[in-house]
């Protein structure tokens, strides 16, 4: 299974966090929603850790271009 992107990650996420806030699910539903949501969570992180690593690798490229 390919994971999927930052944005629908973060979107299915936010999705699943208004459901359980609103509740009216069993307590079934809300565990499978929560373990998603750790999921998600988990995918998010992940996204962000590789673009900061990016981000400081570009910068360390460039700093050692301007010497």
């Amino acid at each position: 299974m390919t994971e999927i992107g930052y944005e629908a990650a973060r979107a299915e996420l936010a999705d699943i966090v208004r459901k359980l806030e609103t509740g009216g699910q069993t307590l079934e539903e809300s565990l499978a929603l929560w373990q998603r949501g750790g999921q998600l969570a988990d995918i998010c992180q992940r996204w962000l850790d590789g673009a900061t690593a990016r981000l400081d690798e570009a910068i360390a490229a460039h700093d050692a271009s301007e010497d």
